[in-house]
């Protein structure tokens, strides 16, 4: 009787199958919401109207943040699974609201955006705690935001132009240091090195 033998490939032995590398949700949740921060702040400075804003926050900084968050969900991060699915719902109320005030829908005052401004001020300190066990540069983003909010309400609230200069100007150095991070992400995938360090942990 002739003796049959396993098939293998080569001297290699059974093929083993791996599973595909996933990608860093990260990159496309820092994008989207730097690019439509730095949208927000070129409108706040009279360089755009609010279109590009309105449309990048449904899309961009809306809809590819949210889902950003939802994949962070599937990884087991719960701060960038809260950070991103939350910011993007944030993008995508708040363009809601503007283009429903516009046809008189639900119209809002400035008052209004304050309180809803107020809220999400609360919500961002609560984060800024959390960010501090990350990294340093997280935990300054987080800084950052927390002030923008708190600048943005102060002149919601009656404080003056000033304080939405301010705001805006915040918002800026926000975005350098949200597109630092995003880089930093990138190029340590892309090499297999700290090229741009993020810190430590501060808490």
């Amino acid at each position: 009787m002739t003796e049959v033998k396993p098939i293998t490939i080569g001297s290699q032995g059974p093929l083993v199958f791996s599973p595909a590398k996933a990608g860093n949700p990260a990159v496309v949740g820092l994008s989207g919401f730097g690019v439509t921060t730095l949208m927000l702040a070129l409108h706040n400075l009279g360089l755009a109207s609010t279109g590009p804003v309105i449309w990048l926050a449904f899309v961009y900084g809306g809809y590819a943040q949210f889902s950003a968050g939802l994949q962070e969900q599937r990884a087991g991060n719960n701060f960038g699974y809260a950070a991103f699915t939350s910011y993007g719902a944030f993008w995508i109320s708040l363009a809601a609201m503007l283009v429903a005030n516009k046809y008189g829908v639900f119209p809002v005052t400035d008052r209004d955006v304050g309180s809803f401004m107020l809220v999400w001020t609360i919500w961002t300190g609560i984060m800024l705690i959390a960010s501090a066990r990350i990294h340093a540069t997280m935990f300054t983003v987080f800084a950052l935001l927390f002030g923008a909010f708190v600048l943005l309400d102060i002149e919601k609230f009656g404080g003056g132009e000033a304080f939405g200069l301010a705001c805006t100007v915040t918002l800026l150095v926000l975005v350098s240091v949200v597109f630092y991070m995003l880089t930093s992400i990138l190029l340590k995938d892309l090499t297999g090195r700290d090229i741009l360090p993020v810190g430590r942990p501060l808490a």
